[in-house]
Parts: C-alpha cells; structure tokens; sequence
C-alpha cells in the first residue's frame, strides 16, 4: 500500500512538473499549421531541421566548439572565485581592502565591457574565455564569501581547541562548512558560462551555437534559427542536471562522513 502511494506521488510530481513544457509543445505543433508567420515554423519543422543539421554533424561541431570555451572558462573563474572568496570571508583585512572593487566589478555590465574583450583579445577563443571568466567568477565568489563568513564559529573554536593547524582550519572545517554556498554559487556558474558564450559568438565568431543562431537570423534560415535555441535550450538543462546532481553528491558523502564520524 505504502509502495503504491509513493509510486502515485512520483506520477503526480512527474505530472505536475511536466504539463506546461506539454501544452506548449502541443501549441507549437499545432498553431503554426493556422498561421502564415514565416518566423514561427512548426515544431516539426524544426526537428526535421535539427535531424539535418544532426545527420551532418555540423550541428554536433557548433556544440562542440562552444563546450570547450564554456568548460574553460568555468574552470578558470572557479580557480579564481573559491580560493579568493575563501580569503575575502576569512580576513577583514582582505575584504576591506577587495570589497568595494568587487562591488564595482560584479555591477559592470557584461554585454557593456564584450566590445572592450573583443578589442583587446581579438575574435578568437582567447576573448570569449575571457568574458566567460568574468562572467561566471562572480556568483561562485560571493556565495564563497557569504559561505565563509556564516561558518559556525563553535565548530572553529572545537577545532582549535585540539590544536588544528590553521592550514588543517581551512580544508577541514572552514571550505568543507562553506561547501553548500560554494556549490550553490557554481551551479549559478555553469549555467551563466553558456549564456554569456552565445552572447560573445554573436558578435564575433565563426563557430559554435550562438554564431549558428546570428548566422542563420541573417540569412533567414529561420528553422535553424530554432534549432540553435532549441539546442540551447536542451544543453542549459542539462548543465543544471549535472551540476545539480554533483551538488547533491557532494553533500551527500560530506553527510555520510560526518556521520560516520
């Protein structure tokens, strides 16, 4: 019986979650069939497209070249967000000094300074890594920050108080306390890095989905205008997935450990 509610409760979650994406995919098969817009294909129309581009592997080369530059420039930015955040949360020196340039930086525009990469590092991947890294260094360092600053300061005490090392403070009680704000703030990361890429290859590149997607609004290829948004679309929940799923299993073994201990 309990088995049976349970398996009902997943179905009506399932339901729940699921019904809108439904209704309007339903409405994009059927609308345009009863209207003469050229720049609202039916979706059918644009998964034929997708099957073209796919069976090509054109489509397959444009995610490709804006996978590597996203997956660089995430991994730069939190290189520079965790350690840095950890410093700014840990010392008052530090954030006193840092605070106010960061205040100013992570206020700046992205789109405002693309132009002034664009000039600097040229057209090439150097510029969109850049842009990336600016973009995505942000979130993860303010949540570090807020993750530092709230670590409970009994649990500092209980470990100084049997002779940790401050080097031992801060890779066993200080990141491992402040982990949940870290990988909160790396979740908003990777979802931000594919944002902003499209948005850099619009203005200058010749590869990858948001060059896909500018060229084809030009040359009013409107189906794989859709496919590149679409692809979009698909890859941005898969990245949420992911990173959600490597979130929750970190905290997950951090539980199992303290636990254990």
């Amino acid at each position: 019986m309990e088995h049976t509610e349970k398996k009902q409760n997943t179905l009506l979650t399932i339901y729940q979650k699921s019904i809108l994406i439904v209704v309007i995919i339903v409405l994009w098969i059927i609308v345009p069939l009863y209207t003469d817009n050229i720049y609202v294909p039916s979706l059918i129309e644009v998964l034929k497209e997708f099957g073209k581009l796919a069976a090509t592997g054109e489509l397959f080369k444009h995610i490709g070249a804006s996978l590597k530059i996203a997956f660089i420039g995430l991994a730069i930015s939190q290189a520079i967000a965790i350690p840095i955040g950890v410093l700014i949360g840990w010392f008052k020196k530090v954030d006193t000094y840092l605070s106010p340039l960061l205040v100013v930086m992570r206020n700046t525009s992205i789109l405002a300074i693309l132009p002034l990469f664009v000039l600097l590092l040229g057209i090439g991947e150097v510029s969109k890594i850049a842009i990336i890294v600016w973009g995505c260094v942000f979130p993860t360092l303010i949540n570090t920050i807020q993750g530092v600053k709230t670590v409970d300061s009994n649990l500092i005490r209980s470990a100084q108080s049997m002779g940790i090392s401050n080097t031992g403070l801060f890779f066993k009680v200080v990141i491992p306390a402040s982990s949940p704000y870290i990988l909160a703030g790396f979740r908003l990361s990777a979802s931000i890095a594919l944002i902003v890429l499209v948005g850099a290859e619009m203005v200058g590149a010749f590869y990858g989905i948001g060059f896909m997607i500018f060229n084809a609004q030009h040359a009013y290829m409107i189906p794989r205008m859709y496919v590149g948004i679409l692809t979009l679309a698909i890859l941005g929940v898969l990245v949420n997935l992911l990173s959600t799923k490597l979130e929750n299993g970190v905290l997950r073994w951090q539980e199992s450990n303290t636990n254990a201990v």
